[in-house]
């Protein structure tokens, strides 16, 4: 007797006409997705920022020292520390008053005191070379300064100043300001007026305020004097 064999139609809930025909998910052919971009480009972005900011930085602490359309002057480009205060009110464009760091500010003025000796000429060129010049006393109030710092312990004797007298008796100042004998601050009994004794110096020992001899032009201590910087 033959066997019977019987057929029955089963459909799936939900199933799609097309499932029948459908691969296997494990035997589907992965899909690929090109790379957008290299890996290197982020870090690449990153740097700029990085050198973006580090320029703005520099920007901001170097840019009031040069002003839009100010050449810097030569004590700017000798000394890269600075020490400022201020100096106007709150919202004018420039407020601080700065002086290289290490040098003394008096007003409108930023001085050198070294702690070395030169000849006269030589003290010259020294100051010169930093930006400044030995020092032209204008008023009382500056003398008075420059009397009271060189009284402090630590420093030398004799400071250079930047009178002078090329003829015994004829003296005058190296940045051409005129001399002023009733405004000068001598020691007792100066100057000597001798033909050696073509330079002056401020006296650490003398009366404060009346503390200037005329010496030989050899080695001193000597005092620059530059304006000081605004920004």
């Amino acid at each position: 007797m033959a066997s019977e064999i019987t057929y029955a139609e089963v459909k799936f809930k939900n199933a799609s006409p097309a499932a029948v025909g459908k691969v296997p998910p494990e035997k589907k052919k992965r899909e690929h997705h090109p790379q957008k971009y290299p890996l290197w480009l982020p870090w690449l972005i990153s740097l700029l920022l990085l050198l973006v900011c580090i320029a703005l930085v520099t920007a901001l602490l170097v840019a009031p020292f040069f002003h839009s359309g100010d050449q810097p002057t030569a004590l700017q480009q000798n000394f890269m520390e600075w020490r400022c205060i201020s100096a106007l009110p709150q919202g004018k464009e420039q407020g601080w008053t700065c002086c290289p760091k290490g040098w003394k500010r008096f007003q409108k003025s930023c001085y050198f005191f070294s702690n070395d000796t030169m000849h006269g000429i030589e003290s010259e060129q020294n100051c010169t070379g930093m930006g400044s010049h030995l020092v032209v006393i204008n008023s009382e109030a500056e003398q008075a300064f420059l009397s009271k710092e060189v009284q402090l312990p630590f420093r030398g004797e004799n400071y250079y100043i930047g009178l002078s007298a090329q003829e015994v008796g004829q003296w005058h100042w190296v940045d051409d300001t005129p001399f002023n004998a009733t405004a000068a601050f001598w020691r007792r009994n100066e100057p000597s007026n001798t033909d050696d004794q073509k330079c002056v110096v401020i006296h650490k020992n003398s009366q404060p305020q009346n503390n200037w001899n005329d010496v030989k032009c050899e080695n001193q201590y000597r005092i620059c004097e530059a304006a000081a910087v605004t920004v």
